[in-house]
């Protein structure tokens, strides 16, 4: 799977804290690998976000990326679950 950062979500990733960072940073490498492995319980989502698919980065925080056909993906948003679903 080959990833791609929209500016927005580097823009966000830069706001969180280093350990959110991290984490992230991690859990993309993951899906890389495996973008379906359950630990990111990758998921599509509904309403205003159709045709995106979410994983979990911690507790509360979700990455949401698109596919861009079978082998590459753009992910755009990073922010907690409240403020992405309210």
């Amino acid at each position: 799977m080959k990833v791609f950062l929209h500016k927005n979500f580097v823009k966000s990733l830069k706001k969180l804290r280093k350990k959110e960072q991290d984490k992230t940073r991690q859990q993309i490498k993951l899906f890389i690998i495996s973008p379906f492995n359950p630990i990111l319980n990758n998921h599509p989502l509904k309403g205003k976000y159709t045709n995106f698919r979410s994983i979990d980065i911690t507790g509360d925080l979700r990455a949401l990326y698109k596919f861009i056909d079978d082998e590459r993906c753009v992910f755009v948003v990073i922010d907690t679950h409240s403020n992405l679903y309210s």
